[in-house]
């Protein structure tokens, strides 16, 4: 890959059923399946070291998970790309994805990641290949307008 990502940790996740195909389907790639999101800080943090670029992909209910931890990547300097997809937006079925999704973006912020979001599925890609040049952790948020509302019906369906 031209970004140099060797690297992916995720935990399973609808929103980035498709990359993660991808990913998987890459010789080049190592893909790391998480029990939580937490680890994935410590697996980037560690191919960090080792000479590995990273980037973590998770749902926006998983950044409460990792907030205490990603104090280590601004005070060791670790650049990582995590790639959010939301939930808890405009359409959101399931009310308890509500208060992360409102506060994802500000629990980023406040512990030291720079966020961008796309809004739009052509925003994407150019956010993403320009969060894989920082020199600092730097998460994508990719609005649920993008990567579709579920419903009961979906979730019933899988």
């Amino acid at each position: 890959m031209s970004a140099g990502v060797t690297l992916v940790g995720f935990v399973p996740d609808g929103g980035h059923k498709r990359l993660i195909e991808l990913c998987l389907a890459d010789k080049s790639m190592r893909t790391v399946v998480m029990t939580t999101e937490e680890e994935g800080i410590g697996l980037a943090a560690g191919g960090w070291l080792g000479g590995a670029r990273s980037v973590l992909l998770m749902q926006s209910s998983g950044v409460g998970n990792v907030v205490n931890v990603l104090g280590i990547l601004k005070t060791c300097a670790i650049p990582l790309t995590i790639v959010v997809t939301m939930r808890g937006e405009a359409g959101e079925f399931n009310s308890w994805q509500v208060p992360m999704g409102e506060g994802t973006q500000a629990s980023l912020e406040i512990i030291g990641v720079k966020v961008t979001r796309a809004a739009s599925a052509g925003e994407v890609a150019p956010l993403v290949a320009a969060a894989l040049k920082s020199d600092q952790a730097t998460a994508v948020l990719i609005s649920q307008k993008v990567i579709g509302i579920k419903s009961f019906q979906d979730q019933s369906n899988q």
